[in-house]
């Protein structure tokens, strides 16, 4: 029996509507239709932060998850040598605040004014036991989280700092949205470039001289230090390939 007969098919006495079988149909069926942040977001209240200030921070509780509304945030941590690591940045439709612990292990501040939704964690977990169509959200959103966190991985421990500031450009063009211009497309980014040097491992001269080489071969053009347009979108992917 196909899954759409399975789901209007009368209830027998061999599969209840609350048996393994009718709950998968539900599980696929219901979920399609639902975009992950949707679902999480139902049960959430929304904050605002202004620049540079703290929306949680290290060592923190972490009660929350937080789904980004409008501006951005980073997630960072300070080394023992005092240097700073940017482990991501968060846009508008992110997920951020994941931990396996009961405390955070990085702190997180907005880049620039930005509203959150914040989500108490006791809630979703608890209502995912019997909510399928929540558990399956939370399972995308934590399955898409692991693979962001594998291509920063890469980025750091492969690529040159040419490829990683390639890389940053095309994932800030797909995530930020980028607006058509006369030149190609034009990206505004909301970090500065001493975030960019921290998110990449790489220092702010590194960043710099390397945008401006991206220049000069016409890969980019930089009407100023928060806008990029991007010339030759195909020489930037032959350096993030």
């Amino acid at each position: 029996m196909s899954s759409t007969a399975a789901a209007v098919a009368p209830r027998s006495t061999a599969q209840s509507a609350t048996s393994p079988a009718a709950n998968s149909v539900r599980w696929s069926e219901d979920f399609e239709h639902r975009n992950p942040i949707d679902v999480i977001t139902t049960f959430g209240t929304a904050s605002a932060f202004d620049r540079n200030t703290e929306i949680f921070s290290e060592d923190a509780p972490c009660d929350h998850l937080y789904v980004g509304v409008s501006g951005a945030g980073r997630v960072c941590t300070l080394l023992g040598d005092g240097r700073r690591q940017i482990e991501t940045f968060c846009l508008a439709g992110d997920v951020f605040g994941w931990e396996i612990g009961a405390a955070h292990r990085f702190s997180a501040e907005a880049v620039n004014d930005c509203k959150v939704i914040r989500i108490k964690r006791t809630i979703l977990f608890g209502r995912a036991a019997d909510d399928a169509v929540l558990a399956h959200a939370l399972w995308a959103l934590t399955a898409a989280e692991l693979s962001r966190a594998q291509d920063h991985l890469l980025v750091l421990g492969r690529k040159t700092a040419q490829e990683r500031v390639a890389t940053f450009l095309l994932d800030m063009a797909r995530r930020a949205g980028s607006k058509g211009c006369a030149n190609g497309s034009e990206i505004t980014l909301p970090m500065s470039r001493q975030d960019i040097a921290d998110y990449l491992g790489l220092t702010i001269e590194t960043v710099s001289r390397t945008l401006t080489h991206l220049e000069e071969v016409a890969a980019i053009a930089l009407p100023s230090s928060r806008r990029v347009v991007v010339s030759d979108r195909s020489a930037l992917k032959r350096l993030n390939s």
